[in-house]
């Protein structure tokens, strides 16, 4: 009898260590865009959880993000110019600016396909150079002397140091951002605190408004770090966004992105584009006035594939401008060259 008890009881230990062990985890279902809850076997939790933000279905790759929660994921943005002015006696003349913004965001939730996260506001600078002097505002070091720089950096400071709250979809769209209004009133008070007539606090407070609001953060986002299109694409396949570049919306900027490789970890894309060649002519009397001008760029972003975020990116841009007054026996002509360079994460 007890040898057939012993018998049952191995089977029964044998069936039970034959079954797999499983779990729950929450996904977002790629249909819906909601997070759902599925039973999976332990053993391939790990492989689910690998599945890269960017992903190859047949050839095409797609940019979802994929951020954990409680970390803090880099957004620093950083613009070199230099400029030179070539005057119609052959004399030239350059100067140099560079201007830093430091984010980051903060993942506080993932829910029903949503995240939850603060966008820290950490720094500010910004540098010119010119005729061998160089003038600095950074935030992260004391006040400038000057009255009028100090200014500027005490709205730079009143800036900085704040959060906003951002929803955003897995796939990137930007639901809303809020926590402007505090910010507002800290920045107005700051510089009304220098600036006395009312009439130039209310432009400066407008300006203000119209340089850091939703709509500019969003399309910062969008720009920076949304970047593949949503109906995907292929190695060597190329999308174009266009938009204007003058108020009039005559003259557009054209960016062309190309998919160049994804793998080991990456995402390459490549940048080019620009502004062809514009030219104007008026005449005035025996006067002619010419004028033209093109802008080109190139460079290169680097996605993380795994969770979708910005790595660096690196992105060269030059203008040209050229203006000519001529009586039609003789023309003096005055040239601007722009070189620019855009970093993000650099």
């Amino acid at each position: 009898m007890s040898k057939k008890i012993t018998a049952a009881l191995l089977l029964s230990i044998a069936l039970i260590s034959c079954k797999k062990e499983t779990t729950t985890i929450t996904k977002v279902d790629e249909k819906t865009g909601k997070t759902v809850t599925v039973e999976v076997p332990k053993d391939s939790v790990k492989e689910v959880a690998e599945v890269p933000a960017i992903k190859d279905s047949l050839g095409v790759f797609t940019q979802t993000f994929k951020l954990e929660k409680g970390k803090t994921y880099p957004l620093t943005t950083v613009q070199k110019d230099e400029q030179t002015i070539t005057a119609p006696n052959g004399q030239s003349q350059s100067g140099k600016s560079e201007s830093t913004d430091e984010m980051s965001f903060t993942v506080n939730d993932f829910k029903d396909g949503i995240y939850d996260i603060t966008i820290n506001l950490i720094g500010k600078k910004s540098e010119q150079s010119a005729n061998g002097k160089t003038i600095v505002i950074d935030t992260k070091t004391a006040a400038p002397q000057d009255e009028h720089l100090k200014m500027m950096w005490n709205v730079n400071k009143a800036l900085v140091g704040n959060k906003l709250q951002m929803k955003m979809k897995a796939n990137g769209d930007v639901v809303s951002i809020t926590g402007f209004d505090p910010i507002y009133t800290k920045v107005a008070a700051t510089a009304g605190n220098v600036i006395k007539k009312a009439e130039e606090k209310t432009a400066f407070t407008k300006s203000f408004k119209e340089s850091f609001n939703e709509n500019v953060i969003k399309d910062q986002f969008m720009k920076n770090l949304k970047l593949i299109p949503a109906k995907g694409a292929k190695i060597g396949e190329t999308w174009t966004e266009t938009e204007n570049a003058s108020p009039d919306g005559k003259v557009k900027l054209t960016t062309k992105y190309t998919l160049k490789s994804v793998g080991n970890g990456t995402a390459e894309i490549g940048v080019s584009g620009g502004i062809p060649k514009k030219s104007d002519k008026q005449n005035q009397g025996e006067m002619t006035h010419s004028m033209s001008s093109e802008l080109s760029q190139n460079g290169s972003i680097i996605l993380d594939q795994n969770t979708g975020w910005v790595k660096t990116q690196k992105i060269s841009v030059k203008t040209e401008q050229t203006e000519t007054i001529s009586d039609g026996k003789q023309s003096q002509s005055m040239k601007s060259v722009s070189q620019s360079s855009v970093m993000v994460n650099p």
